[in-house]
């Protein structure tokens, strides 16, 4: 039964998720069981893209690319895909209608990262739009379903969160951007000399993002409101723990939540909900 293979493909970027990221893998459990598989399927798939323009050094990325997008596009226009991780994709795209718009601003996204290593404001936003709010979006007609008028209104906020999750990454990851794929992200920015005040003048960016976000956050259906929270409290905290560090160390290091921080979020996420706070 091709129920079987659907089931199987689902699993195979479940694992992805698990094996990419504890974070994303525990927040994912907290949603509810039904758009779990669906998540995943998104998660899995960026993944996978990312990879590509990240860590296939000894290949030909610009082509492993092109065919992943050209793969991409055939398994959401046949329904069907022996890659288990684009069969998983395009069943959720398919579910929910998602527009294909969005997908073709991330593929935008990751071409970006195979020739362009600095950018100015006007290409570091489109950037942005592509790798994370257009991800954010995706994610938001999953959990909004069939409820247009929910996603119009809750559509802002979902870019705005996306975009705060990429820029700590892009903070976190500074060293490894810097000295082994030799990019920068944010604008005018020189990590030669990487000073207070520009940083600073990100994290103010990256603060604002976060607190219009959280609105939204609230007004999620309940089925994703918590674990969207979970993930927007780990983000938050890692960006807290980052602010609170000199422009010289997130330069030496890749900052991180240890497990027991990980343990604390969800404990305190989980008073705040019994409270009836979020």
């Amino acid at each position: 039964m091709i129920e079987r293979f659907h089931k199987t493909s689902q699993q195979c970027s479940k694992i992805i998720t698990e094996n990419y990221s504890t974070s994303f893998a525990l927040a994912i459990k907290f949603l509810h069981k039904d758009i779990r598989p669906d998540i995943h399927s998104i998660y899995g798939f960026v993944r996978f893209a990312d990879e590509i323009v990240d860590t296939f050094h000894a290949y030909n990325k610009e082509l492993l690319l092109e065919q992943f997008r050209n793969e991409t596009y055939k398994a959401i226009n046949e329904k069907i895909s022996l890659n288990p991780i684009l069969h998983s994709f395009q069943l959720t795209i398919n579910k929910y209608h998602i527009d294909l718009s969005l997908i073709e601003a991330f593929f935008k996204s990751m071409q970006y990262d195979l020739h362009k290593n600095y950018h100015n404001e006007a290409s570091y936003k489109e950037y942005i739009y592509g790798s994370a709010e257009s991800v954010g979006l995706i994610c938001l007609h999953i959990f909004c379903a069939e409820d247009k008028l929910m996603f119009k209104q809750l559509e802002e906020y979902a870019k705005r969160l996306g975009a705060a999750f990429q820029k700590v990454n892009f903070l976190r990851d500074i060293r490894s951007d810097k000295d082994y794929l030799n990019r920068v992200y944010f604008p005018d920015c020189n990590f030669k000399n990487f000073t207070s005040e520009e940083k600073k003048l990100i994290e103010a960016d990256i603060q604002q993002d976060f607190e219009y976000a959280y609105t939204g956050i609230l007004k999620l259906p309940p089925r994703a409101r918590f674990g969207v929270y979970l993930a927007y409290k780990y983000y938050f905290s890692l960006f807290s723990k980052i602010k609170k560090l000199q422009p010289s160390r997130i330069l030496e290091e890749r900052i991180r939540i240890p497990n027991y921080g990980k343990a604390m979020i969800i404990m305190r996420a989980g008073v705040k909900s019994k409270l009836h706070l979020i």
